[in-house]
C-alpha cells in the first residue's frame, strides 16, 4: 500500500524514477479500486453502458490520472528512456504492447540523466 500512497505524494512529478515495483503496485491497486468501483456503481445503478463507466469509476479515473502519468514518466526514466515515449500509447496495440515491456524491464544501472539509482545499489 505504500508504494500506491508513494505515488500519490508525487502528485504531479515528473522528473526523477520510479522503481518496478512502485509502478506495478500502483497499476495493481488501480485494477483493484475500478473493478469495486466498478461494482458498486452497478449496485447503485449510476453505471452507464454507453460511457462504459460510472460515476464513481469517472472521478476516480480523473483523480489517478496526472499521478499515473508521472508514475509512468518517471518508470520510463529508470529504464534511461525520454518520458516522451508516453506517447506510443497513442498506436493501436503494438505501442501499448512497446510499453508494457518498457515498463517490465530492470531499471538502468547506477544513475543516468534521470538521477539516482531508486534501489540504491549505483552498480
Amino acid at each position: 500500500m505504500n508504494w500506491y500512497l508513494e505515488v500519490f505524494k508525487k502528485y504531479a512529478v515528473f522528473n526523477g524514477r520510479a522503481q518496478r515495483k512502485e509502478y506495478w503496485y500502483f497499476v495493481l491497486f488501480n485494477i483493484i479500486i475500478t473493478l469495486v468501483l466498478g461494482i458498486i456503481d452497478g449496485a447503485t445503478g449510476s453505471f452507464s453502458a454507453d460511457a462504459g463507466t460510472g460515476l464513481l469509476g469517472s472521478l476516480y479515473m480523473l483523480a489517478v490520472l496526472l499521478p499515473g502519468i508521472g508514475v509512468s514518466i518517471r518508470r520510463l526514466h529508470d529504464t534511461g528512456r525520454s518520458g516522451w515515449w508516453m506517447l506510443m500509447a497513442l498506436v493501436p496495440l503494438i505501442g501499448v504492447i512497446v510499453l508494457i515491456v518498457f515498463m517490465i524491464q530492470d531499471s538502468w544501472p547506477g544513475a543516468n540523466q534521470y538521477g539516482a539509482n531508486p534501489k540504491g545499489t549505483g552498480i
